[in-house]
């Protein structure tokens, strides 16, 4: 008989986690090693990615490699999926986590639409859409060969709803386009991915609701009145989504969008 046991079971599986160095490629990479899985963990130079490895290792007794690349760069990528698909263990797994999220200190980001700059649009597209279409293509001879193939993109809440800029008031926070079309985007390419790359492999999305990150007070106080379960979301809520996606606990799922929002969308 089946069990849910062996559904979960990730072991002689391996993922690649991009953004692997991020609070949330971290839940990733832990959830999917304590699972059985071995990793390849991405993110940009000058990021931890050694001890993190180090560390993951110890814990769970898989194996883990570590890549460094920017993938905002075309070049960049281009060696990132040479690497991978020279391995003689083929990908299981692809997490897209890596995002572009900007900051107050880059132009024509944080500021009024009319301050938005094509620039920074470009820049958002490039890591938060381009890049996956361009993983996903160049690491699918990787995810053929393999048992279980499965492909989770990480979308938002704003790739499928617009802001609530009462919010934003008297913050200094915002919202910019570019992050909304990007995911928006990239929600619609993994369920186009979905229907192509079928039934090879399964193409999913989760979508985070608001991640509590100290925020002013201010939009943390609106935005868990605005949400049913009344706070903001951590990390450790995204374990059982990325673990059911990865596995074959999901294995007759793809093409769908999870959110964990704590019901933000239906309020």
């Amino acid at each position: 008989m089946t069990t849910i046991k062996s559904l979960s079971d990730l072991k002689g599986r391996k993922a690649l986690i991009t953004g692997g160095a991020g609070n949330l490629g971290k839940v990733f990479a832990d959830t999917l090693a304590e699972l059985g899985a071995n990793l390849v963990l991405v993110d940009l130079p000058g990021t931890n990615l050694e001890n993190l490895s180090d560390a993951l290792m110890k814990k769970w007794e898989v194996c883990v490699e570590f890549l460094y690349c920017d993938l905002e760069s075309p070049q960049e990528r281009a060696k990132l999926i040479s690497s991978i698909n020279l391995s003689k263990d083929p990908l299981s797994i692809i997490v897209n986590n890596a995002a572009f999220v900007g900051s107050s200190k880059l132009d024509g980001w944080n500021v009024a639409f009319e301050e938005q700059t094509l620039e920074t649009w470009r820049r958002a597209m490039e890591v938060n859409l381009t890049a996956v279409f361009d993983l996903c293509k160049g690491l699918m001879p990787s995810l053929r060969s393999s048992s279980g193939a499965s492909i989770i993109n990480i979308g938002s809440i704003y790739g499928l709803y617009g802001p609530d800029w009462s919010l934003y008031t008297g913050t200094g926070m915002s919202n910019p386009a570019a992050y909304a079309a990007s995911k928006g985007g990239l929600i619609q390419l993994s369920r186009w991915l979905a229907t192509t790359l079928s039934p090879d492999v399964r193409v999913n999305v989760i979508s985070p609701g608001g991640i509590f990150r100290n925020q002013d007070p201010k939009f943390v106080e609106r935005y868990e009145s605005k949400t049913p379960l009344q706070r903001m979301a951590v990390e450790d809520d995204f374990r059982g989504a990325i673990a059911f996606l990865a596995s074959d606990l999901s294995n007759f799922v793809t093409g769908q969008v999870v959110e964990i929002d704590g019901g933000w969308g239906v309020s």
